[in-house]
């Protein structure tokens, strides 16, 4: 740049020099001066906007490689997310089958009796907020949004009502031979509140748990025999709505008893629960508040 105003000088100046006044040479030198400093800022403002489309054609370069590493999470999550419905799918079919199993075992293609079914439609039919009865399957269920408080696994008084008025039916001379299976199920939300995880519930595993177990809890102090009993937590795991709905949460969100049509081996257990233990050693009496160590013989008293 430089030699390029000096060229322009020096041109003029050899075209000028000797035959023009000196005033007009000044004035002519002044404007080569000009020129050469607008010429000057072209090429600086040419190079900045060269240096600009580099930045942009690099910034260009860079989203899409962004876009096609983004892409190709999509894809890739989407991919984890249908294996993992299959798998979701195997499992729920699974369990369709094992209960059309239990239903339909030793009753001649029917879940329960006819009078026994109909007496349990009727049941739920009188609480219908609370519970719901399928006779294919001879499957009570009892909806955990009324049944609980949220995020709670104490069975609310009304619930308590419903379950001491179907304790009475299971107790029923056409009932008081099968055996029960208390399960709890959970929607796919995780625990976080921390007042439910205080309670114990330290994620859906627990609170389905301890669900089940409150009803069956509630069920032998209305006289069903813990012998008939058997208690299990499914967690978010035995899904019978979709959980991208709410009320297909809320329908998720149940605890079922399973009026299995196997009798009790042993209906002389069906008594009430034994007040002393045996010691192991002895054939003492151990007083219900001890028990025993499961590696010796010596009793161990529980402490609060």
């Amino acid at each position: 740049m430089l030699r390029l105003r000096h060229l322009i000088v020096g041109v003029i100046g050899l075209s000028l020099a000797g035959c023009v006044p000196a005033e007009q040479y000044a004035g002519m030198k002044m404007k080569a001066d000009q020129l050469a400093e607008q010429l000057g800022h072209s090429q600086t403002e040419i190079s900045e906007a060269n240096a600009r489309a580099d930045a942009a054609q690099r910034q260009l370069a860079a989203v899409n490689n962004n876009g096609q590493t983004e892409s190709a999470l999509v894809a890739n999550l989407t991919n984890q997310l249908a294996d993992m419905q299959k798998q979701n799918d195997a499992w729920s079919q699974k369990y369709a089958d094992a209960m059309g199993i239990v239903g339909k075992a030793n009753t001649g293609g029917t879940a329960l009796p006819a009078p026994l079914s109909n007496e349990l439609s009727a049941f739920a039919q009188q609480n219908p907020d609370l519970v719901e009865f399928d006779p294919a399957r001879g499957i009570v269920k009892f909806k955990s949004d009324v049944t609980f408080a949220v995020g709670d696994a104490t069975v609310t008084p009304k619930a308590k009502e419903v379950l001491n008025r179907f304790a009475s039916i299971l107790n029923s001379d056409g009932a008081n031979s099968y055996e029960l299976m208390v399960a709890g199920h959970t929607d796919s939300s995780p625990v976080t509140n921390p007042n439910t995880i205080k309670k114990g519930n330290f994620d859906n595993w627990y609170l389905s748990a301890h669900r089940a177990i409150s009803v069956g809890q509630v069920l032998i102090a209305s006289g069903v025999s813990s012998v008939r009993m058997g208690v299990v937590g499914y967690a978010d795991k035995r899904p019978i709505a979709s959980n991208a709905s709410a009320d297909g949460k809320a329908q998720n969100r149940r605890v079922e008893v399973l009026i299995l049509p196997t009798t009790v081996r042993t209906p002389s257990m069906a008594s009430a629960e034994p007040k002393a233990h045996r010691s192991h050693a002895s054939g003492a009496a151990v007083p219900a508040a001890a028990t025993l160590n499961k590696d010796g013989a010596n009793p161990v008293t529980l402490t609060k």
